[in-house]
């Protein structure tokens, strides 16, 4: 029921009177009942202008009655400058307890928990930018839930092995390096590592990150690297994980190998293409025909790996394609191409050719071409799913040694998978003494194009720039070469794999196709390196023959060893004391023993995708998120998801967000050589010249964070940290007013009951359930962006500049303790409490500062251990929506024919035909004539007037605006549309020297409502 008027009813009866008031005459309808109306939907929002909005705070007429306002009080800053900045949030940190909050929320007795599992950051350098960017999206997923009520699981981890902190522990040492034993390198890396962790760990603590510091897990700890061989021995014992020797990604720069997610792939890449004859040996039979009499005749390919020439064991082509016979206009030879690649061949070749004959791809069946650098050898020609005619001649040079799909072909064919190109790159003896000692991709490049001319094989050699792979660690070309390695059968679990991401959720939503492409692209994972610095694969192998010991009893014995000792005791026991005692004596006791300790590691992203295991607890051991940047949809998302397939058919996470990574203020990669590489450390502390480079603090850059659209690359730069400390400025002023007008205000003893509160000031709660619960689901569903859009939204225009300008002379001017005074100031600590919830996950130190400053909070130690936000449901009344907004669409009006004045100085007359609106307004506006009405409150002026049809006079200098609302109420039920007047005139009375309105008779003396509450003082 909308102030009597029920669903479904019409407006109650029409008798008018008439009325007078200060001179000003109209018709006036009598007061109707008014009541509430409790199930309305429309929910209007407008933004509202305050240009003229007055400020009290200053008294320019000397101060008399100065004492008498009651100005807000606080001691909280309107801002921190410099220093000041960052020495609150240390001092926020120690006195609010940030280092014990984890502990006490894990004490509570509280059933429901929230499980984020902390991909391990690398333990190889100072902490950056996009540490920044993953550690704060985790602290504010996890404090939001904290707050809400649940029991956050959250261990901080760090990737510990692996190359790259090999390589740099050993930078310092230069060639003496090569003479460092295993546990050499291993203790100078672990130290390194060790160095490392501290470093980020410091600044992990400083950003606010709530964790237990004491308790994280690192993969170099003995308890996980158990773990990791329990895993390993697991997959092993389901046939998952496989030896074989086959073609792998291979790094000479770090002589090991790599797998697919360890690459990167350099576009500007360049290298030697060649196109080059295989001359038939031995035609096609089908063909037999068509070739009698054409001499000589070549199957032409091309190849940007001209080094792997030497290697080649077949020419490949695609069966259900057509190939064509072409001669040479140049040279009068005969060539086999593509049908499609003709024209394109001749283009690349300089020349012409004539079509002889065109047919299908399966009639070169059978015919063989000779080897064009090594006489006497012969290379068959061989059908291939993996043929193409997107480039080159549509037949393919095949060296099974340094291709994947070669590989391929050669496992069906039975052909030699023969390697001539040793652990650094360089040709060995095998390849000829040409080429022994030559690196494949620098000398040995040019001596085997040499040796295809010497031939006359080689057709042309041009220059082209292609993506490249590159290890990611070295920076420098990988090759494909065979060696023995150990593979997980990715192909074997891939559906199994894909099946358990259905019912995973991605944030976004297309990361998933992301993680199913790369498992299509894998058939096999190579999870072995050729290092010293990590877990050791944990296998024997035998002296002399091609066998290995692995089964349960080893494993059971070297994870006690490893457990207590760590896994150093590879290379520090003898291989006897590797293994059990009942192992040891059937194979002849420690003096017959002929088998020895492998020397491959594994892979760290296989360590690192072992975490849940090691991390996660209870039976299920699946995370709600799992948090981290794109590039471990093939990393890190991907070999956990893998490993728990493998062993346990489910994903071990529950939803997986994937951010972008940060780059500059123009979207440029962020790197050394540019200069724009922006450390958080910088961002927090400044630089030597405060002035030039000052210091933001943290929550400036947690800020940033929040507020990015971290799907998308994370721009940072001077312009944008800017940006936010403007934005928190004003925060900062918004809660500054808050807590300087609840000084004298006591929740318990002051607040007043929803039902008798100023309808503007129920207005504001009811705005503000719908924004807390806007803030909440925002939080929920990780979109803290939108938290910081619905913050941005709310407390400068609906706070700020409507609100608080509306409500300054009410906290100001009445007396202490007036109802209509505790209205307002019941409302603002609502909105208080509310607002520094709604900022406390993103702004932990801002928020705990304004929760010390709350006066009437009785032990205000932490916000984070209060709760989340809390609104009633009674504050939701759409009815007041018609109430206050037609009200502000006026007010609007009014306040636009009077830019720069000041509102106070003007009187006005609002003219409304009798109706449903009236009605409204009378409920704010009780009075024909009033100077402190609530509609008086809102419209900002001196005095309102509101009547049912023009006043008898209008004064010659009044401004008339005119405009329509329309009511739609209960769904559309309850229309109406009514034509309004506002009628603005000068003020007629004298300036209150104590509130400035113009409400005083005389200058020299208080308004009625100022001396009233002088009296009662």
């Amino acid at each position: 029921m909308l102030w009597g008027l029920r669903h479904g009813q019409a407006s109650a009866a029409t008798a008018v009177t008439a009325a007078s008031a200060g001179g000003v005459g109209g018709l006036r309808r009598p007061p109707w009942g008014l009541g509430w109306l409790g199930t309305t939907k429309s929910f209007l929002q407008r933004a509202i202008t305050t240009s003229g909005a007055r400020n009290q705070q200053k008294d320019s007429e000397g101060g008399k009655y100065r004492e008498t306002v009651l100005l807000p009080k606080t001691s909280f800053p309107m801002k921190l400058v410099g220093r000041e900045q960052t020495d609150m949030e240390l001092e926020i940190q120690q006195k609010c307890g940030f280092s014990e909050l984890y502990s006490w929320q894990r004490k509570r007795n509280v059933k429901q928990e929230f499980c984020l599992h902390d991909g391990p950051p690398y333990a190889n350098g100072e902490a950056h930018v996009g540490h920044a960017l993953n550690k704060v999206l985790k602290d504010i997923s996890n404090r939001f839930q904290m707050m809400r009520g649940l029991k956050v699981h959250f261990v901080p981890g760090w990737d510990c092995h692996g190359l790259p902190i090999e390589l740099k522990a050993l930078s310092e040492l230069g060639e003496k390096a090569q003479n460092l034993s295993p546990m050499e390198i291993r203790k100078k890396a672990r130290a390194f590592a060790e160095a490392a962790i501290e470093k980020q760990k410091s600044a992990f603590i400083r950003w606010g990150i709530m964790a237990d510091w004491n308790n994280c897990y690192h993969t170099f700890d003995g308890k996980y690297e158990a773990q990791q061989l329990k895993i390993f021995y697991q997959m092993y014992a389901k046939d998952m994980i496989y030896r074989a020797y086959k073609p792998v990604f291979w790094s000479p720069s770090a002589r090991t190998a790599l797998a697919e997610a360890e690459l990167e792939y350099n576009p500007k890449h360049i290298s030697r293409s060649v196109y080059v004859k295989f001359p038939l040996v031995k035609p096609p039979p089908l063909l037999a025909s068509v070739l009698d009499g054409l001499s000589p005749v070549s199957a032409i390919i091309w190849t940007t790996q001209p080094w792997t020439i030497p290697a080649n064991q077949a020419v490949c082509y695609m069966p259900e394609a057509k190939y064509s016979i072409i001669k040479c206009a140049n040279s009068g030879e005969f060539y086999i191409v593509g049908a499609d690649k003709v024209q394109s061949t001749a283009t690349a070749l300089g020349t012409q050719f004539e079509v002889i004959s065109t047919f299908l791809g399966a009639d070169l069946e059978s015919a063989s071409c000779a080897h064009p650098t090594i006489a006497d050898k012969v290379s068959p020609l061989l059908p291939a799913n993996h043929v193409t005619m997107s480039k080159g001649t549509g037949l393919v040079h095949t060296a099974p040694a340094h291709g994947m799909e070669d590989y391929s072909v050669a496992s069906m064919h039975k052909l030699p998978t023969d390697c001539l190109v040793d652990e650094n790159g360089i040709f060995t003896e095998a390849a000829g003494r040409e080429l022994q000692n030559k690196n494949v991709l620098e000398e040995g490049v040019d001596i085997v194009i040499k040796m295809l001319e010497s031939t006359k094989n080689l057709l042309k050699e041009e220059q082209v720039t292609h993506s490249y792979p590159y290890d990611w660690r070295t920076k420098k070309p990988v090759i494909i070469r065979p060696s023995m390695q150990w593979f997980i059968k990715i192909e074997n679990m891939f559906a199994s794999a894909q099946e358990s991401l259905k019912k995973v959720k991605f944030l976004p939503a297309s990361a998933m196709n992301s993680m199913v492409d790369t498992m299509e692209r894998r058939p096999f994972w190579c999870i072995s390196r050729q290092r010293t610095w990590g877990v050791p694969i944990p296998v024997f192998h035998h002296k002399t023959k091609d066998e290995i010991l692995i089964n349960s009893q080893t494993i059971e014995h070297l994870v006690k060893l490893v457990e207590k000792h760590g896994s150093d005791i590879w290379w520090t026991l003898p291989p006897e004391e590797l293994l059990p005692k009942e192992i040891l004596a059937k194979l002849g006791g420690p003096d017959k023993l002929e088998y020895v300790p492998g020397q491959d590691i594994l892979d760290i992203w296989f360590e690192s995708g072992t975490s849940w295991n090691c991390v996660l607890q209870g039976p299920e051991q699946r995370a709600d998120l799992y948090l981290e940047g794109k590039d471990q949809l093939g990393g890190w998302f991907h070999s956990s998801l893998l490993i728990s397939v493998a062993t346990r058919k489910k994903a071990p996470f529950k939803t997986v967000l994937v951010h972008g990574f940060t780059v500059g203020e123009k979207g440029e990669k962020m790197s050394k050589s540019l200069g724009n590489v922006i450390s958080p450390d910088f961002v927090i502390n400044g630089g030597e010249d405060l002035s030039k480079d000052p210091p933001y603090g943290v929550d400036i850059l947690r800020w940033w964070i929040a507020e990015s659209n971290i799907f998308n690359e994370v721009k940072i730069g001077p312009r944008i940290l800017n940006a936010a400390r403007d934005d928190i400025n004003k925060l900062r002023n918004t809660l500054r007013f808050l807590l300087g007008n609840l000084a004298d205000f006591n929740p318990e003893t002051d607040a007043v009951s929803i039902k008798n509160m100023y309808i503007i000031d129920q207005y504001m709660l009811h705005l503000l359930q719908d924004f807390g619960n806007k803030i909440t689901e925002a939080y929920r569903q990780f979109d803290f962006g939108k938290v910081v859009r619905l913050l941005q939204a709310f407390y400068p225009s609906q706070l700020s500049n409507f609100y608080f300008s509306i409500v300054k002379d009410r906290l100001y001017c009445e007396k202490e303790d007036d109802p209509k005074r505790r209205s307002c100031q019941t409302a603002l600590a609502e909105i208080l409490d509310v607002m520094v919830r709604s900022i406390a996950p993103i702004l932990p130190h801002l928020a705990e500062e304004v929760y010390q400053h709350i006066p009437y909070e009785k032990e205000p130690k932490s916000v984070f251990r209060s709760g989340w936000i809390s609104t009633s449901s009674l504050w939701k009344k759409p009815g007041l929506e018609e109430a206050v907004e037609s009200a502000c669409s006026m007010r609007d009006a009014f306040l636009g024919s009077i830019p720069g004045q000041n509102p106070v100085a003007f009187e006005i007359i609002i003219v409304l035909e009798p109706g449903l609106l009236f009605e409204i307004f009378e409920m704010l506006h009780p009075e024909d004539v009033s100077e402190t009405s609530e509609l008086n409150e809102l419209m900002m002026a001196s005095k309102t007037t509101l009547l049912t049809q023009d006043p008898i006079a209008i004064p010659a200098d009044a401004t008339e605006l005119r405009g329509n609302y329309l009511i739609n109420l209960e769904g559309g039920d309850i229309r109406e549309e009514t034509s309004y007047k506002v009628i603005v005139v000068p003020a007629t009375k004298e300036k209150c020297p104590r509130c400035w309105k113009y409400t005083s008779d005389s200058p020299d003396q208080t308004c009625p409502r100022c001396t009233k509450v002088l009296e009662n003082s």
